[in-house]
């Protein structure tokens, strides 16, 4: 038969853990052949068959038992696997129950069966010996009983010894009672007649098919004795403690020899052997009282074994779900541990529990089953491994423990993303870098485990300068270090923003990104470029330098700029060759140029200056330019200046022909003058036209013009080669960009007086 009932449980002890209890019963005979069926636990227990393989179902037995079943996970069939022995495992117990637990995983569920074993007779009747020698007076009278050990079936019920028989003889009938058997003398004995018999007895169970044993019972005929032996009682009962030490008198008045042992003057009892209560809990033996003259009687012994807490409680751990996930919810059920102790009542009721300080705790669930719980959330980049230790305490007195280390991993989860040591990161590389080159290394950190800590980087897409940020720089995506794909170059660009992703590679991954910027310091790689005088090549660019100049007057300025930066564009003013080495000098830091000494009569009309301008990188970088000065108060007096050369060799012809030319515009422009002076009450200045030289300056401010100047120019429209500028210095200082530097009429020089009014003149007010 198969029962299934639900277990009842306290409402403190109901959780939401996937777990089912019940109990299941079946009842099977013994000596059944391995792989037999027992029963169909899935159908039993409304199990689905397809998840019992997946969830590892199979059947736990306590202590150091045989496995004498299991469960097959394709049928859900409970099957034999071993042979049960009914009286090897129970002895005479009228109930043998194995009990078993049927346990599931994913989620963790647990049923009680309980195997019945029923006895078959499969064992005959025996006594203890094969012939049974008596020795019986022929004095003895009618009616007079002589025990017979009884015969042994190790069956019990109705398979074990049920009657006896004996064989038809002249003298002795059998009486049997429930506590011995006896022989009982029928009709008195004649020595003289038959001094010996033997007489055959037949124990006979009530098995189907019935089994027997038998014995011979060999009486010798005395002559007249005394009586035999009596005992006082026909019965005799003790009490014993388990563990009872050798020579413990048990009970004054043969069972196990191993066991016991009786004084044959006495009649004292003895333990001789280890009595266990878990083994047997008592004993029955016969006594056998024997006079000198060979008289024989028999009485029985019962001995009842008393319990002691000599059992310490034993821990089994039925089920593990390890590693656990990090990510389980408090509550969860992990593990089923049972705990038994072979003692007795209160001996053997058990107290379970585990240390603090762990996120677990134990539910007691059926009888002696706890279940193993979570109690908060777990954290394996905390705590990986837990060693739980669960202790059990029995009743006794004095109590007995034991103790069970858990070891309990914790499965990682990728629920951390890489996270980089820096919040930012900055790279710095000179301009003109080989490509390949290495800027910086990134690193970021991902504490979860194997593939879900392990990091990849990349750069994330984007633009730079309106071009992909892949074509600047790349990322190894194994070690985090950038390298530069292209050369950089500071004057096109002096910094740039990237952004590196980190991603582990967890499924689903977690990813963090972090900016990196990269400064592109400079190089002096770019000479300084002189932007007046204009490079040689176009118009030949001429100043004026009056006649009366005194020394320190500006006379001109080399404006020039540098495209790097920083130092590399900090430059200084030389002038390397000069018509009259003592005349000018240049500022080395504002390339200006001033007059050392005031202007002499026997100065050179024509001056050339050779100027260098210098940066002051490393190596430094250089320009050169040259400029050309005129020492003259009257335009009349300007030699054409094609012909104009640093050169003192110029041919005496030209030289002629510019001398007739000032002279011819001499006369020509008096003549003009005269006209004018007669048609007009007042002399009129000639017009001021503006010569604006560019303006340059470094985009970032750090350029290399730095104070305000102003230029007036006088241009002469019969030369269409050259060009003639006098200049002036209004003011040393800087002046506003929106302020306006003008001169009144009364400023420009007597020379200009006489100038033919046809004859267009300018005069430029430029601020620098």
């Amino acid at each position: 038969y198969a029962t299934g009932r639900p277990c009842f449980c306290f409402a403190f002890f109901i959780l939401t853990l996937h777990l089912a209890y019940g109990d299941l019963s079946y009842s099977i005979p013994e000596e059944m052949k391995r792989e037999s069926l027992i029963g169909n636990a899935a159908k039993d227990l409304g199990l689905d068959l397809r998840t019992l393989a997946s969830r590892q179902a199979r059947v736990d037995f306590g202590g150091n038992h045989k496995r004498y079943c299991e469960i097959n996970r394709s049928t859900g069939d409970l099957i034999t696997s071993e042979r049960i022995d009914r009286e090897s495992l129970c002895g005479k117990k009228p109930s043998c129950v194995v009990k078993v637990d049927l346990v599931l995983e994913n989620p963790l569920e647990l049923h009680r069966v309980s195997l019945h074993i029923q006895d078959i007779n499969d064992n005959s009747p025996k006594f203890k010996k094969h012939l049974i020698e008596m020795e019986i007076r022929e004095s003895a009278e009618r009616g007079n009983r002589f025990s017979i050990e009884e015969a042994h079936d190790a069956d019990i019920g109705q398979n074990a010894v049920q009657r006896y028989t004996l064989q038809k003889n002249d003298n002795f009938i059998l009486a049997v009672d429930s506590n011995k058997v006896e022989l009982v003398l029928e009709n008195k004995l004649d020595r003289e007649k038959q001094k010996e018999m033997n007489l055959l007895l037949t124990a006979l169970d009530g098995g189907s098919p019935q089994r027997s044993g038998t014995v011979v019972i060999h009486v010798t005929v005395l002559d007249a004795n005394d009586n035999a032996p009596v005992f006082s009682q026909a019965v005799y009962k003790a009490s014993l403690p388990e563990n009872s030490p050798l020579d413990t008198v048990v009970i004054t008045v043969k069972d196990d020899e191993n066991v016991f042992s009786i004084d044959s003057k006495t009649g004292e009892i003895r333990v001789t052997g280890v009595i266990d209560f878990e083994e047997r809990s008592s004993f029955e033996m016969r006594v056998q009282a024997k006079d000198g003259l060979g008289l024989t009687s028999y009485s029985k012994v019962m001995i009842d074994v008393t319990d002691i807490n000599d059992n310490a409680p034993v821990i089994y751990l039925k089920s593990l779900s390890n590693p656990v996930p990090e990510n389980v919810s408090p509550n969860t059920e992990v593990g089923i541990i049972n705990v038994q102790d072979r003692d007795s009542e209160t001996n053997g009721q058990v107290r379970c529990s585990i240390q603090q300080g762990v996120p677990f705790k134990l539910v007691p669930s059926i009888k002696n089953y706890y279940s193993l719980v979570t109690t908060g959330q777990l954290d394996r980049e905390l705590v990986s491994d837990y060693n739980i230790t669960v202790t059990a305490t029995d009743e006794g007195s004095p109590p007995l423990s034991s103790s069970k280390a858990v070891q309990l991993s914790v499965a990682d989860i990728n629920d951390n993303p890489p996270v980089f040591e820096e919040q930012s990161y900055s790279a710095y590389v000179s301009e003109n870098n080989k490509p390949g080159s290495t800027l910086c290394s990134v690193t970021a950190r991902d504490p979860d485990w194997r593939q879900n800590g392990t990091v990849i980087y990349s750069v994330l897409p984007g633009e730079v300068n309106g071009a992909p940020v892949s074509s600047y720089v790349s990322v190894n995506g194994d070690t985090g270090v950038i390298h530069a794909v292209r050369s950089f170059d500071h004057e096109q660009f002096r910094s740039f923003k990237v952004h590196v992703m980190a991603r582990d590679n967890g499924s689903p991954p977690l990813s963090s990104n972090v900016s990196v910027s990269v400064f592109i310091s400079d190089v002096n790689d770019n000479s300084p470029q002189i932007l007046y005088p204009a490079p040689e090549g176009k118009s030949l660019m001429t100043e004026l330098v009056p006649k009366a100049a005194h020394g320190g007057s500006l006379v001109s300025k080399v404006i020039a700029v540098d495209a790097d930066s920083g130092q590399n564009a900090w430059l200084s003013y030389h002038i390397v060759k000069s018509t009259d080495p003592g005349l000018f000098t240049i500022g080395v830091h504002s390339g200006e140029i001033r007059t050392q000494r005031d202007i002499s009569e026997s100065d050179s009309m024509k001056q050339n200056l050779i100027v260098a301008v210098k940066d002051n990188g490393q190596p430094s970088l250089s320009a050169t330019c040259s400029m050309y000065l005129l020492i003259s108060d009257n335009l009349a007096e300007v030699p054409e200046l094609k012909d104009i050369s640093y050169d003192e060799k110029n041919s005496k012809l030209t030289s002629y022909l510019i001398i007739a030319l000032v002279c011819v515009s001499t006369f020509f422009l008096t003549f003009i003058i005269i006209i004018l002076g007669v048609r007009f009450c007042r002399r009129r200045k000639p017009r001021l036209f503006a010569y604006l030289p560019p303006n340059y300056a470094d985009v970032d401010g750090t350029g290399t013009l730095r104070s305000t100047y102003n230029y007036d120019a006088y241009l002469t429209t019969g030369s269409r080669t050259s060009d003639f500028k006098f200049v002036t210095s209004y003011s040393d200082n800087t002046l506003p960009a929106d302020q306006t530097l003008r001169k009144s009429p009364t400023d420009f020089v007597d020379p200009f007086e006489d100038l033919d009014p046809s004859v267009e003149v300018g005069a430029v007010h430029k601020h620098l």
